[in-house]
């Protein structure tokens, strides 16, 4: 039977990120996309424009109405930006007890700026982080929930320690944002696991952390353990952004379907 992965995030009209890249990764992955949407965002390439969240109500309804109908494998969630959204989440979590739940804690966005407001970033914390298998804060978002500066790969260990405090079981720190290399490090609260990659100087990098959560997320369901996951998503996350369309004038997305592509002949 073909695996399932429920996507809790915000829209992107242009395609890069949010809902459309998780389920388009989530396809990509040979398994069935299901989308709750948690805010209507106006964004593109060059950044957001404005957005709308959606009623933490409706929130509630749309994951009620995937669970009373169909089975779910595996949980994704991305930006959420207030603490009501937080928090029928956290109560939707609790209630179906997904086997695995890929939290990407969107906190700061590339120019530094943080994206949540204090109280919704207290709420992130305290009740939606101890229910992650597998968290993936970027460097930046790392500093902010471990109150460090990380500047080397040890500072990465010591940033793991603190965010796995946190009570998720999984922490998962990028290492995109480091020039010298792209080394994730992966830590259980035991044993830390060095994730090596090439880095490649793109403009084409908008939805990467969207698509990388999503990758993790759809690996689980299909029975990948999660060293095994994560790596295979950061492979696939590499071969979007090294084979990106280039669409728009910013920040282009990723080609989450470059292995089709290339079998239709298209390049």
């Amino acid at each position: 039977m073909m695996k399932t992965v429920l996507s809790i995030a915000g829209t992107d009209p242009s395609g890069g990120a949010g809902a459309a890249a998780d389920c388009k990764t989530i396809c990509a992955h040979g398994c069935f996309a299901f989308n709750v949407i948690t805010a209507v965002v106006s964004q593109n390439t060059q950044g957001v424009r404005d957005f709308m969240d959606v009623p933490p109500q409706l929130i509630t309804s749309q994951i009620d109405a995937v669970y009373d109908d169909m089975s779910v494998d595996a949980v994704k969630i991305g930006m959420v930006s207030n603490p009501k959204t937080i928090h029928v989440i956290v109560q939707a979590l609790k209630k179906y007890k997904p086997r695995f739940t890929v939290i990407d804690p969107v906190m700061v966005a590339t120019s530094g700026h943080r994206l949540l407001a204090a109280e919704a970033e207290r709420t992130l914390v305290q009740e939606l982080l101890p229910q992650a298998y597998v968290l993936t804060p970027n460097i930046p978002e790392a500093e902010v929930l471990s109150n460090m500066e990380i500047k080397t790969i040890e500072d990465m260990e010591k940033s793991a320690k603190k965010i796995k405090e946190l009570q998720p079981e999984w922490v998962l720190i990028k290492g995109g944002h480091r020039v010298a290399d792209s080394i994730d490090v992966l830590y259980d609260g035991t044993q830390f696991y060095y994730l090596k990659g090439d880095h490649l100087d793109s403009t084409n990098t908008h939805g990467t952390g969207c698509s990388l959560s999503s990758a993790i997320a759809a690996n689980l369901a299909m029975g990948k353990r999660v060293v095994e996951a994560v790596q295979a998503a950061k492979e696939y996350v590499f071969q979007g952004i090294l084979h990106a369309p280039n669409i728009g004038k910013g920040n282009g997305p990723i080609q989450h379907f470059y292995y089709l592509y290339h079998q239709a002949g298209w390049e």
